[in-house]
């Protein structure tokens, strides 16, 4: 052997190259993912040395529990044979103390591991309910749709760094006690919180002392004010669910360094309440995804977030509203142009989307231009207009604003294309970072003057999507495609 591969240092680096393929996800590249398990377990049983660095990556990252199941001599006949099925433990006797010993022998090795069906569990009745049969993992997806409290505690260690859990679980109160280093904790969504479920998803949150990510329904005021006092919370999602709001006198601690800020929901109203008593200073990102929100709610809600202390740090906002079954003919308030101005003062902003099923987020040229003004390295802009209004951008007006912001990469907007307002032969500028622009159902006439004015302004553009029935934007496109042909021939165009 050569003596580079007695150093430990070198020996793991060589091995981790060989183990890339076993951390890939099992439905993604399984024949390499196989190559590279089958590789791990030839060098385990090379030498001693090469022994337990393999068997800690060849076992690092499993999925059920029949890997270690197979470890069972009984077992592994039935595991294993060719017409095995999924329901093969079906009748089966729970394992022995001495059968224990044999599923635990590679059980410390494990890092990360995937639970998604409980049909396994009852061969799991020989151990102690206080056991933590995995006392080194780190990764946790409980997937489990009818949760057992029992057999989920096995699996709680106390270096466990993530973890994900489908559902509300009675386990959960253990959670702050048995994973004292919990990182990162998702719950999944649920539709409407018992008082009993909403008090225990309070009191496991307000247990963790180490969280950096957390996602999870709806939080009571004591468990968002617990985050808000969490200096290591960096990223926090919500989802959907009901949680009543059942004080609203706290004063919320600023949440100091939370930068990533979701809310998944069916309903606005909590959120607007939640953002008007919080501060993020350090806030860079938020996104929302919210099905019923009524065009007043909007407005409340971009105040809200204008006034959360991120004006100098947030460089990401998406809100997205689906609610299709919604009331369409709701006519805006008279104010609805200027809605965006509350988010003028986000001076970093990179990235805005917004998109509302029931009304048009709209700005005219004065206002586009102090908008584009106050945000010099926005980099993606859509405002999608689902419903056919009267267009208050035009190409001048466009164009003005693209001048203030170099950097913009991707634009959705709905102009005035009828109306034409500018020459681009008499003109100088051309905006040459723009390369994915969509007018959504902006109307067109003057298919040609369209066609030029973008070939000659917006020369990266190769193609204009559109969300129009006719196939006059289509022909834009046909035209556009003609003259960049032309202009690689060096012809005169």
């Amino acid at each position: 052997m050569h003596q580079a591969l007695l150093v430990p240092e070198v020996l793991l680096d060589i091995f981790a190259h060989v183990n890339e393929s076993v951390d890939l996800p099992s439905d993604d590249s399984s024949c390499d993912r196989l190559l590279s398990q089958q590789s791990l377990a030839s060098l385990a049983t090379t030498c001693k040395t090469f022994y337990e660095p393999a068997m800690d990556l060849l076992w690092a990252n499993i999925d059920e529990l029949e890997p270690l199941l197979g470890c069972v001599m009984r077992l592994h006949p039935l595991i294993y044979c060719s017409e095995a099925e999924p329901s093969w433990s079906e009748g089966i006797e729970p394992l022995s103390e001495h059968e224990a010993r044999q599923f635990l022998r590679h059980a410390f090795r494990v890092r990360s591991i995937d639970i998604s069906s409980d049909r396994n569990f009852h061969l799991l009745t020989v151990f102690p309910t206080e056991t933590c049969m995995f006392p080194r993992l780190q990764s946790l997806l409980w997937q489990v749709e009818a949760p057992n409290s029992i057999y989920l505690h096995l699996f709680l260690s106390n270096t466990l760094l993530f973890f994900y859990l489908s559902a509300i679980h009675p386990a959960l109160k253990s959670i702050g006690t048995r994973c004292a280093s919990l990182e990162a904790l998702t719950i999944g969504d649920a539709k409407d919180l018992t008082a009993d479920e909403s008090l225990l998803l309070s009191e496991t949150i307000r247990s963790c002392t180490q969280l950096r990510h957390l996602g999870c329904p709806p939080l009571a005021w004591e468990a968002w004010n617990h985050l808000s006092n969490l200096p290591t919370l960096l990223k926090l999602e919500i989802g959907s669910g009901n949680c009543p709001l059942d004080r609203r006198d706290f004063k919320f601690a600023p949440f100091l360094n939370v930068t990533i800020l979701n809310f998944y929901v069916h309903t606005a109203s909590r959120t607007i309440t939640t953002l008007e008593y919080s501060e993020f200073p350090s806030l860079q990102q938020f996104e929302m995804h919210v099905r019923v929100m009524p065009f007043a709610q909007a407005e409340q809600l971009f105040r809200a977030l204008s006034q959360c202390n991120a004006g100098h740090t947030l460089e990401y906002i998406v809100i997205f509203s689906f609610d299709s079954d919604g009331d369409s003919d709701e006519e805006p308030s008279d104010n609805s142009l200027t809605a965006i101005t509350q988010f003028l003062h986000f001076t970093q902003l990179r990235t805005l989307g917004l998109v509302f099923e029931n009304y048009p987020v709209y700005l005219d040229n004065d206002l586009l231009l102090k908008a584009m003004s106050s945000w010099p390295n926005i980099r993606y802009m859509t405002l999608a207009n689902h419903q056919l209004r009267l267009p208050t951008i035009t190409f001048r007006g466009l164009f003005d604003g693209l001048r203030l912001c170099p950097h913009l990469d991707s634009l959705q907007l709905h102009i005035d294309a009828i109306n034409i307002d500018i020459d681009p032969e008499t003109e100088s500028f051309q905006h040459t970072s723009l390369h994915k622009f969509n007018v959504g159902f902006s109307n067109i006439e003057d298919v040609e003057a369209i066609a030029r004015i973008i070939f000659f302004m917006l020369p990266g553009v190769e193609q204009v999507k559109h969300g129009c029935e006719d196939n006059n934007w289509d022909k834009v496109n046909q035209h556009l495609k003609h003259l960049r042909s032309s202009a690689a021939l060096g012809h005169h165009t």
